[in-house]
C-alpha cells in the first residue's frame, strides 16, 4: 500500500508539472508581438498626429500637389463602393513591410488618410466604427510606425452630399 500511494503521488506530481510546463510554455513572449513597444510607438504617433490632423478645404489643397498619395484603408469592397477621386486603396490589413515598398515607396512621401468615420449618411460605403475604433487611428499609427511621418488625416466628419471632396464609384464605372 505505501508503494502504490508513493506511486500515485510521483504520478500526480509528474502529471502536474507536465502541465506547469506547457502551461510556462504557453506564456513565453513571440518576438513578433510587442505590444509595450505598440502602446510607446502609438502615444508617440498620438503626439505627431495632433498637428497633423486638416480640415476639408486643405486636404483638397493638399492632395492636388505633385508627389501628394491619398491612401484609403478601407475594404476594396468599401472602396469600390465609393471614395475620394485619385486614392490608392491599400486595405489596412494588408499594410506591411513589402505592400508599403510596393505602393509608397518614399518613406517622405505626404500621405493623406481618410476613413470611414469621415462621413456621415452613407452607411453602405463608410459603415460608422467605434470612435476608439477609428480606422484613421490605426492607419496613421501603422503608418508612423514603418516610418511614415509625413501623413496628414482629415479632420473633419463630412455629409458626401454637401462636400466638395470629389468622391467616385468604382461599381458605377
Amino acid at each position: 500500500m505505501k508503494y502504490v500511494t508513493l506511486a500515485l503521488m510521483f504520478g500526480v506530481i509528474a502529471f502536474w508539472s507536465s502541465g506547469n510546463a506547457a502551461d510556462q510554455k504557453a506564456a513565453q513572449p513571440n518576438p513578433n508581438i510587442d505590444m509595450p513597444g505598440y502602446l510607446k510607438i502609438s502615444q508617440e504617433a498620438a503626439k505627431h498626429r495632433d498637428s497633423h490632423r486638416v480640415s476639408e478645404a486643405d486636404f483638397i489643397k493638399m492632395s492636388k500637389e505633385d508627389g501628394t498619395k491619398v491612401l484609403d484603408a478601407r475594404s476594396k469592397q468599401k472602396f469600390d463602393l465609393l471614395h475620394i477621386e485619385g486614392a490608392i486603396n491599400l486595405n489596412f490589413s494588408d499594410i506591411d513591410i513589402e505592400s508599403l515598398k510596393q505602393t509608397i515607396p518614399d518613406k517622405n512621401t505626404r500621405i493623406l488618410i481618410y476613413c470611414n468615420n469621415n462621413f456621415r449618411n452613407s452607411e453602405m460605403a463608410f459603415a460608422s466604427k467605434l470612435p476608439t475604433a477609428s480606422l484613421n487611428l490605426s492607419t496613421f499609427i501603422a503608418l508612423y510606425n514603418y516610418g511614415y511621418k509625413n501623413v496628414y488625416e482629415l479632420a473633419p466628419r463630412i455629409d458626401p452630399v454637401k462636400s466638395k471632396l470629389t468622391l467616385v464609384s468604382k461599381t458605377s464605372k
